[in-house]
């Protein structure tokens, strides 16, 4: 099917307003938030419920149309962004999102929702929603469970994957499943929600999520501590673990990501003198989390925040990392995840590596679950790339934490599956997709 018929197809569908053809009206679709990762859409569909993107898929599938499904678009591994003539399925317009079931911790949000509004929605009903980024404001809640998003709130309420009771989604014939009654004992058959989690849109188009929520808990304390080296930092976390039950958030940077962010920020250096490791903790509960803060810390040196805006100002040099990085340059982002006895000698293994390549590491993370941000600035083809990824393998960990495989890891993926887990996921996928219309060259190169 020509270009022109398959968009006027599209636009009995969901309206001609919502089917974008011209270059510069696709051109926020087609580039992701890395800046690494994009190419030329055949044309942008905006549906407005899952009944028209059921009619799309079924449209594009009969026209032999590759589809790419795009939330937020504040993905970093090239899964939300086109590589060359296929269909963006924008599902922003899906942002519905249902009244908080309280009795159950329950709620319904459509695919478009964006975090931000998730968490507002929970917290009015005195919930959360038990997970939180930086790029809460733009982040979809169907993105989020398409890449099982975790983030800094992981260590106490796990992943997307945890946070997702039931979804709907559309398949690749057009096919629409629904398991979102909410019921947790539900082992009828194979979990099918539970196969999409993580999916990256090659499996099925998720259109809606029923978010399974945590109490709110409204004494929240924040502290920065200074640290010679990693050891220390697990070794700290590890005490915490035993004698800080409220334990929430325990991330960590290092000095020379530091300085990236004081730059970008004109901001005066937090601790004097300068270590070269910083751990930074958040413990939530209902009761005085700050001397339970207190007595788990010791007589180590920390600085606190107890207060809303005390807590955002420590929180901004952990979260401003990544903005700092994006103006420093185009980077390489590999979110990865290495077992917390291997971090030290990993992050040293990669700084080495990197640093004969000319380049520059950049690396910060979530100390509580070995996941590691590692950005390389200045780095030439993708040769840093496979070496960074080789020694996640030598450490046992995973290429993927929580950003997803995308297209920039898909070809590194037999380094931490094996040749028989990736048949059976290219036999999932053919017996969902079998004519490779979603999102290919995603997640199976």
């Amino acid at each position: 099917m020509a270009a022109d018929t398959l968009a006027r197809a599209l636009a009995d569908i969901v309206g001609a307003g919502h089917v974008l053809v011209e270059a510069d009206l696709r051109a926020p679709y087609e580039t992701d938030w890395s800046r690494r990762f994009g190419g030329a859409a055949r044309l942008v569909a905006r549906p407005a419920d899952t009944a028209q993107v059921a009619a799309v898929v079924a449209a594009c599938g009969d026209a032999g149309a590759a589809i790419v499904p795009q939330g937020g678009n504040t993905g970093l591994v090239g899964a939300g962004v086109p590589r060359g003539g296929e269909v963006v399925l924008s599902l922003r317009r899906l942002d519905a999102l249902g009244e908080v079931d309280a009795a159950a911790g329950q709620v319904d949000a459509g695919a478009g929702v964006t975090l931000a509004a998730l968490q507002e929605r929970a917290r009015a009903a005195g919930l959360d929603a038990g997970i939180d980024f930086a790029a809460r404001d733009s982040a979809t809640v169907g993105g989020l469970t398409a890449v099982d998003a975790g983030g800094r709130r992981a260590l106490r309420h796990g992943t997307m994957r945890a946070r997702v009771a039931g979804l709907e989604a559309v398949l690749a014939d057009g096919g629409v499943i629904d398991r979102r009654t909410g019921v947790l004992k539900d082992n009828a058959g194979y979990d099918l929600p539970a196969l999409l989690v993580g999916s990256e849109g090659t499996l099925g188009v998720i259109t809606a999520v029923r978010a399974l929520l945590v109490p709110r808990l409204p004494e929240r304390v924040v502290a920065l501590i200074g640290l010679g080296g990693v050891g220390e930092a697990a070794d700290l976390l590890a005490r915490l673990r035993r004698e800080a039950p409220s334990l929430e958030c325990a991330d960590f940077f290092l000095d020379d990501g530091l300085q990236l962010v004081l730059d970008h920020l004109r901001l005066p250096a937090p601790i004097e003198p300068r270590p070269p490791v910083y751990l930074i903790v958040e413990l939530a509960g209902r009761g005085d989390v700050t001397s339970e803060l207190a007595d788990a810390l010791g007589d180590t040196d920390a600085l606190v925040g107890a207060d809303g805006a005390d807590r955002h100002r420590l929180w901004r040099l952990r979260e401003a990392h990544t903005e700092a990085i994006a103006a420093a340059g185009v980077a390489h982002k590999l979110d990865v995840g290495v077992p917390l006895p291997a971090l030290a000698g990993f992050l040293d293994a990669v700084r080495e590596t990197v640093a004969q390549a000319g380049a520059l590491a950049v690396l910060f993370g979530h100390l509580g679950d070995g996941n590691v941000h590692v950005n390389v600035l200045g780095a030439e083809g993708d040769g840093v790339d496979a070496a960074v990824l080789e020694l996640v393998a030598e450490c046992g960990g995973t290429i993927s934490a929580e950003h997803g495989v995308g297209v920039a890891k898909a070809r590194w993926l037999s380094l931490t599956r094996s040749d028989a887990e990736i048949a059976a996921m290219r036999a999932v996928k053919h017996a969902l997709d079998p004519h490779g219309i979603l999102n290919p060259g995603a997640v199976l190169a």
